[in-house]
């Protein structure tokens, strides 16, 4: 299963094609939160950064001085680089593994435990490193547990780890298979905004598993563009490092995922840095572009010509809001802001001012307005009364 927030998820067929899905989609989490991007205020103020990723990360992160290596340890067992919320510190498919370029802090008797159990090296590492965290919540009802038959000792870490993806094995006693979560992606003003990113990031695992795609570049690298991906702006502004060849691995990421290659190699010769608008619709000479891809693949699929519509409408959305040409959710709520008449270029939100982007944020998401600049004007709005929508657009 693939999980979209935290209550939308996507089955796969195996725990290895989970694996793999987990690692190339965790390169993808920069860009669809650049393009999702839709958080620029906080606490009345306007920010200069347009995701609440940072912001989230830093409510929740309740390491202590020694953790944060500010002190000696003395009372703590571990060093750790991050929030509970960030990005992931480890790639967990065999062809991930020489990408792991960060350190990696685990709980060194965890990870026996589970060796000595048969579970391999990387997802060994990466459950040992999930524990080096206390759970935030315990419940009187949840204390002692049958562990043989009920996970819900391990979900409590589990989900208080909250990461860019998830990795959740099958519940005990469930019929429910492998599944991985993506969870950067900003919430939008409309239902068919939403859609757009949804259906975008499904279709995109449909083809990475169909066209065995290499997305995959060193973790740091992810790191590197998860933070230039909050900045203002980033869709159009932000350079992100990417992998030149997708295509190069073929049938071989999966199965055998090739030689390892040297740190210099890989440097020189397998990513590189690009704009969003390279990544998602292409440049001649550069790189193919993710939309393209998605186009090409659904060309060999029998789709019928409703649905097929729909889904070209969902995409030129991502498109023109990887070119510029529609703006991001905070870009418009930004504009916005500056153009209200009470607004002193002081970056203070009054209440005045913060009603009036609230009244037209739900005039919008009830469709009782239109807003060209954020959604275009030959957009077919999408209904779910279960009726058939107009596609004259």
């Amino acid at each position: 299963c693939f999980l979209m927030g935290d209550d939308k998820y996507f089955c796969s067929c195996s725990i290895s094609e989970a694996r793999y899905l987990y690692d190339q989609l965790a390169t993808i989490c920069p860009i669809v939160m650049a393009l999702s991007a839709a958080s620029p205020f906080y606490r009345g103020y306007m920010s200069d950064i347009d995701c609440r990723w940072g912001v989230i990360s830093a409510s929740v992160d309740d390491r202590t001085r020694e953790e944060r290596g500010l002190e000696p340890l003395k009372n703590n067992n571990y060093r750790i680089s991050k929030s509970r919320y960030d990005s992931i510190d480890s790639y967990l498919s065999k062809c991930g593994e020489k990408y792991n370029d960060i350190d990696l802090t685990i709980d060194k008797e965890i990870y026996e435990q589970l060796l000595q159990e048969g579970i391999d090296h990387l997802l060994a590492q990466h459950v040992a490193h999930l524990f080096i965290r206390d759970p935030l919540t315990l419940f009187e009802e949840k204390i002692h547990l049958d562990d043989a038959n009920e996970s819900d000792h391990f979900e409590n870490i589990q989900s208080t780890n909250w990461q860019t993806m998830r990795f959740k094995p099958p519940p005990p006693n469930s019929d429910i298979g492998w599944r991985v979560e993506f969870r950067p992606m900003e919430v939008q003003l409309t239902d068919f905004e939403n859609s757009a990113y949804v259906v975008f990031v499904v279709l995109l695992t449909r083809v990475i598993l169909s066209y065995k795609l290499d997305f995959l570049i060193p973790l740091s690298k992810v790191d590197e563009n998860m933070k230039v991906a909050q900045k203002r702006d980033a869709v159009l502004q932000g350079m992100f490092y990417f992998r030149k060849d997708i295509c190069k691995g073929g049938n071989a990421v999966v199965d055998g995922c090739g030689k390892a290659q040297n740190s210099t190699e890989l440097a020189a010769e397998e990513y590189t840095l690009m704009s969003i608008d390279t990544i998602i619709n292409g440049k001649e000479g550069v790189f193919p572009g993710l939309i393209p891809i998605l186009n090409s693949y659904l060309e060999n699929m029998e789709v019928d010509v409703d649905t097929r519509c729909s889904i070209l409408n969902y995409l030129k959305l991502i498109k023109k809001r990887a070119s510029g040409e529609l703006m991001t959710v905070a870009r418009w709520m930004r504009e916005f802001i500056a153009n209200h008449p009470d607004y002193k270029q002081d970056s203070v939100i009054t209440d005045e001012m913060n009603y009036s982007l609230i009244l037209k944020c739900n005039q919008i998401a009830n469709e009782l307005c239109e807003c060209p600049e954020l959604l275009g004007s030959a957009f077919r709005k999408v209904k779910y009364s279960g009726s058939k929508t107009d596609s004259s657009n």
